[in-house]
């Protein structure tokens, strides 16, 4: 299976598809207010109206741990709660409030998600939501993804944890640019999946991580992907903590721009090829 590619002539962002390729993902329409509870069809339904709780507006702030309704495991460890973290992490163990990416494996144990670490400042702008759900549509749209994106599994969703981080701004920004991206975990209780969904990235760093406060570019940019706590097993997205994770949106492991899905329990990538980068430039191939 062929990843979504980015083309290093356009060097910027852009959802215009190959021609002759079969589409996965129709895009809706979009809602222009930060509060939206679905921008395209990329994202799941998020926000106050299907009951998410927000995060408090705190410069490295985190949520309070969130006991689980149902046990989530990720690279072979059961967790039965979690923290969502503003600066772009969602973790197991403890909060976690460095805002500065460092690279993966880390040695302090700690097992984590990282959609897109980077210096979020929600004070500046945008909110962080999440919610425990079992809503049945909710996750029949997710076993439908599941199921096309890792046709090898007979899965049906009995469980899924969103949390999306909304038009968030980066610390010391001076602009109003923003990011909108999301985590999605879910599971019939025997197999674990996460699906990261990109919608709009306009920045990478923060100025506290000496990226420009107008541009929010350059310095030790986001990084994405996952640390699993055993100082030995992680996955980085490529791009990630150089200046061409800008361009995740328009990159994939499952055919759909934007998104990437993962089997966590024992991390499989299912047989689905990550992208490559291009040696010569900043863009993806």
């Amino acid at each position: 299976m062929l990843p979504w590619l980015w083309d290093p002539q356009e060097c910027q962002r852009s959802r215009m598809l190959p021609s002759g390729v079969f589409l996965l993902l129709i895009l809706g329409s979009v809602v222009d207010t930060n509060t939206s509870s679905e921008k395209g069809s990329l994202l799941y339904p998020y926000g106050p109206d299907q009951g998410d709780q927000t995060n408090p507006k705190h410069d490295d702030g985190t949520s309070e741990r969130i006991a689980l309704f149902t046990p989530f495991t990720f690279y072979g460890k059961t967790h039965e709660a979690l923290f969502v973290n503003n600066n772009g992490v969602i973790s197991f163990d403890e909060p976690v409030r460095e805002y500065t990416p460092d690279p993966f494996p880390l040695v302090d144990g700690r097992s984590f998600v990282a959609p897109y670490w980077a210096d979020v400042d929600n004070v500046l702008g945008g909110d962080i939501f999440y919610r425990q759900t079992t809503n049945e549509v909710l996750l029949g749209d997710i076993s439908r993804d599941i199921n096309q994106y890792f046709p090898e599994t007979l899965f049906t969703a009995t469980w899924a944890f969103v949390a999306t981080w909304d038009h968030v701004a980066y610390y010391g920004s001076t602009s109003t640019k923003g990011n909108t991206f999301q985590a999605v975990l879910t599971t019939d209780s025997k197999t674990f999946f996460i699906i990261l969904n990109y919608w709009d990235i306009q920045w990478t760093t923060g100025a506290a991580s000496d990226g420009d406060a107008e541009t929010g570019l350059g310095g030790i940019a986001a990084h994405a992907g996952f640390n699993s706590g055993d100082d030995t097993n992680f996955y980085n997205i490529p791009g990630s903590q150089t200046d061409a994770i800008i361009n995740i949106t328009a990159t994939s492991n499952v055919n759909v721009p934007g998104r990437w899905a993962f089997r966590v329990d024992n991390f499989q990538l299912m047989g689905v090829d990550p992208p490559k980068m291009n040696e010569d430039s900043d863009c993806w191939l």
